[in-house]
């Protein structure tokens, strides 16, 4: 009797204990983010009933403007000089499509991650839409004018000179190159340019004999920057020398030497107009890309300890093979 009176309590307590113990599915459903859950997956399954396949179906259609057939169109007839056929401009689109097709294809694969020349062509495509907000102003004259006064060393023109060379060859006479062209010129003191004694006492050149109308710059390029530098501080009117080029030694008679000057603005007026549109691109191009820069943080690998950031670290020996055919020390 004891032990039942004692016992009895204990079975009649589970029950209540489990009714007063709320149930997990109740909890669950008085949760705020199920509610949340389960609003979403309603709407979106009422969209894709509504309309079903919308998304990847617009992903899925090439559309060709009316623009873009007038682009094919006029592709073809400057090419060809005459309108396309109907064939021929259907064989246009379809290359077209073939080629937004080829497109869409190469994205969906990622062909375009790491490729060093798309990721050149888009870096040059950002470049060139910077560039265009520039190029879409058209300057007035007083502009161009006000711009020019500020560059007119850009418009300079370069100082020319006319003048008759006689040669005297190294190759020909040896050391005595030099000393024949000073005994040549005082021969020639006091003679014309085209005086017919004056080709009597030098060697052929295997270039020309005359030069008119020459830069310095010019001059520099075929008988180097020395012979340049001279000729064109040569008083005109006489035989003068001997002066030295890459060849050998030369007698001079300048004719005529034109200085360099800067030129009026309407002179040069499509010249300005045209290195102030470069002039403005550029700054465009700079100041966006400043503004696109400011965007990013460059993170760049700490250099070893003890090494200055801009000293290179010399590789092991052992790390590099002595070339074929070298022996090493």
């Amino acid at each position: 009797m004891t032990i039942a009176s004692a016992a009895a309590p204990r079975v009649t307590d589970v029950p209540r204990l489990q009714r007063a113990r709320p149930s997990v599915a109740r909890r669950w459903l008085r949760e705020p983010l199920l509610h949340f859950l389960l609003l979403g997956a309603a709407l979106f399954a009422a969209y894709a009933y509504l309309q079903p396949g919308g998304a990847s179906e617009s992903s899925r259609q090439i559309v060709l403007t009316l623009d873009e057939l007038r682009q094919l169109d006029t592709y073809f007839e400057s090419q060809w000089h005459r309108p396309p056929t109907p064939e021929e401009l259907d064989r246009l689109m379809e290359n077209k499509v073939q080629e937004e097709v080829l497109y869409r294809e190469a994205l969906a694969m990622g062909l375009d991650k790491n490729d060093t020349i798309v990721r050149r062509r888009m870096a040059q495509k950002m470049q060139f839409l910077a560039e265009d907000v520039a190029a879409a102003h058209e300057p007035s004259t007083d502009e161009l004018r006000t711009w020019f006064e500020s560059n007119t060393d850009r418009f300079a023109l370069p100082g020319r000179v006319t003048f008759r060379h006689l040669y005297f060859s190294p190759d020909r006479r040896g050391p005595r190159a030099y000393a024949d062209a000073t005994s040549a010129l005082a021969r020639l003191a006091g003679e014309p340019e085209d005086s017919g004694r004056a080709v009597s006492l030098a060697d052929p050149f295997m270039f020309q004999e005359y030069y008119a109308d020459r830069t310095s710059e010019q001059l520099a390029k075929e008988f180097g920057p020395q012979f340049a530098q001279v000729v064109v501080r040569q008083t005109p009117g006489s035989w003068q020398g001997p002066i030295e080029s890459g060849y050998g030694w030369h007698l001079v008679f300048v004719s005529s030497f034109v200085p360099g000057r800067i030129p009026a603005f309407e002179e040069v007026q499509p010249d300005v107009k045209t290195a102030w549109l470069g002039a403005q691109k550029q700054e465009a191009w700079r100041k966006a890309y400043e503004a696109m820069r400011a965007k990013y943080t460059v993170l760049v690998p700490a250099p070893p300890d003890g090494q200055s950031p801009g000293e290179a670290a010399e590789p092991p020996a052992t790390d590099v093979p002595a070339p074929i055919g070298v022996v090493p020390e």
